[in-house]
């Protein structure tokens, strides 16, 4: 067999996998199914959808992706990198809860088995605290004055090379063994790719060192079955088939391999195990695809309308909220012109039906014309534009499945269904808007049908003592077969309540270290 570990998908756990494993001895092929992108091959700005949204049957092969089920609206990242192209840098460490709750709480002491993992986690992505707060942070800061909780107000730690901007100069994180880098400019246009060289993205640290230790790297190419070679259990390896994602014409390619790890996001490796557990794969959970879990989030954008604010600049993400013991608050921002989600936000407001938010959305545009027009057509949206994301540790978990026409699809497991209706949100949302002078707007899926959106997605493949409580174990493996692993958003075994893409490379770090050096 040509490589050891084919790893599918090149986010966070795909990315540290590459890297240790390598640096292990064993022979690593990353299969990604997104392009390669280079700093100027970034879209200037979000009206470019063919760079910024993924959609492959309208030849959009972009690095974010849009998937809408039931319940949900869900926001991923597609390319090599993974999500690191398109999140907003956040790297919070969870509270205490998280490490005690969920499928996984009996399984170990995380809290202080994964300290020192967290610790080289936040080493490698070059974690560091903003250092600048500009208009929509002010704004946040403010409010939290207004609600007499300014002590609760910080500045986010990030995955930014701040540095000089604009200035490159050599690596400044691995003793001169990663690639320059450039300081950090504050364009507020992290989400749809950085095209200066200051966002620590993964092609720029785990990827790009793995690289140099002997991983090989095939994107735009898409995994479609994994059987395993003789014996059920696959303890004789795999064999992985895969097929060109960008192409008219797909060129197949069948790959034999002692191991495979799952890495494609809560999107990619539910998906392909679902279909998987229904042929090449049947010995696989009856817990895969339940314990799905989305941080409890809204996102509601509040524009302002003082025309000397410049609600754009700064990093994607520059301030942070700790509302509650339960909530936090966070100020994300696009680059200036980057104004597409104007084209599907309504003015926000809350109800328990459609038809009562139909009338209260007409009665706002009624009673505010000029500031609605403003918005929508004289003032730049992300210019005037911050989005107020705000998450929740308390837990409720959907379940994915797939329909007769092989598509997941989505219903509610435990706790209530998610909503964009949630009272603290709600309460945060007057309070930003009156302490910006603003006016508020939401994606029109959120308004009219009551499907809130993340960016978040967690879940799907939990941890668990054995077979019937989970679909891996505590050190990823994957219960009935050998030699197989999920290392990505779906192995999540609890509700964070912030950004999850620290814990993602802590557990894998954790993951890694559990395997052997290569010694054949």
């Amino acid at each position: 067999m040509k490589y050891d570990y084919i790893i599918v998908g090149s986010g966070f756990g795909g990315s540290v996998s590459a890297l240790r494993l390598s640096q292990k001895g064993y022979k690593v092929l990353v299969i990604e199914k997104g392009k390669w992108y280079a700093a100027n091959d970034f879209p200037k700005t979000n009206w470019n959808f063919r760079k910024w949204l993924w959609m492959p049957g309208l030849r959009f092969f972009g690095i974010m992706k849009l998937s809408v089920f039931k319940h949900i609206a869900i926001i991923s990242g597609t390319g090599v990198g993974g999500g690191s192209l398109v999140y907003a840098n956040t790297l919070p460490t969870p509270k205490s809860a998280f490490f005690k709750s969920g499928s996984w709480r009996d399984l170990n002491d995380w809290e202080n088995e994964l300290k020192p993992y967290y610790d080289e986690a936040l080493r490698m992505l070059g974690a560091t605290k903003n250092p600048k707060l500009f208009d929509g942070d002010l704004g946040l800061k403010k409010m939290s004055e207004d609600l007499g909780i300014a002590e609760k107000f910080d500045a986010t730690r990030v995955a930014v090379f701040f540095g000089t901007p604009n200035q490159t100069q050599k690596d400044p994180y691995f003793n001169g063994e990663g690639p320059e880098r450039s300081g950090c400019n504050y364009c507020g246009a992290c989400m749809t790719g950085c095209r200066y060289n200051a966002k620590n993205t993964l092609d720029k640290n785990y990827l790009y060192l793995a690289q140099k230790s002997g991983a090989e790297i095939l994107a735009e190419n898409e995994v479609y079955d994994v059987k395993p070679i003789n014996v059920a259990d696959g303890s004789q390896g795999y064999e992985v088939y895969l097929k060109n994602s960008t192409k008219f014409f797909k060129k197949h390619q069948k790959i034999k391999v002692k191991g495979v790890i799952f890495s494609g996001g809560v999107l990619g490796t539910v998906k392909l195990l679902l279909k998987l557990k229904k042929s090449s794969l049947p010995n696989l959970s009856d817990k895969l695809g339940e314990d799905i879990r989305s941080n409890n989030e809204t996102l509601v954008s509040v524009s302002g309308l003082d025309t000397d604010k410049n609600y754009s600049k700064g990093i994607a993400i520059g301030s942070i909220l700790n509302t509650d013991e339960n909530s936090h608050l966070e100020i994300c921002r696009y680059g200036e012109g980057s104004n597409a989600w104007k084209l599907v936000h309504l003015p926000y407001v809350t109800g328990s039906n459609v038809i009562s938010r139909l009338f209260k959305i007409l009665a706002k545009f009624l009673k505010n014309p000029v500031d609605y027009f403003k918005i929508y057509f004289v003032n730049g949206w992300a210019k005037n534009t911050v989005v107020l994301l705000f998450m929740q540790t308390l837990d409720s978990t959907l379940k994915f499945k797939r329909n007769v026409f092989g598509q997941m699809t989505s219903t509610v497991s435990t706790g209530l269904a998610p909503t964009p209706f949630i009272p603290e949100s709600i309460k945060l949302v007057k309070a930003y808007r009156k302490a910006i002078d603003g006016v508020s707007t939401s994606f029109a899926l959120e308004t009219l049908a009551g499907i809130p959106s993340t960016a978040h997605i967690l879940g799907g493949a939990v941890m668990g003592k054995d077979h019937s409580t989970g679909v891996i174990d505590k050190n990823n493996r994957v219960f009935g077969y050998q030699n197989l692993f999920v290392i990505d958003g779906a192995m999540i075994s609890a509700n964070p309540g912030v950004n999850p893409s620290l814990s993602i490379t802590a557990i894998a770090e954790h993951a890694m270290a559990q395997i052997p050096d290569k010694t054949d």
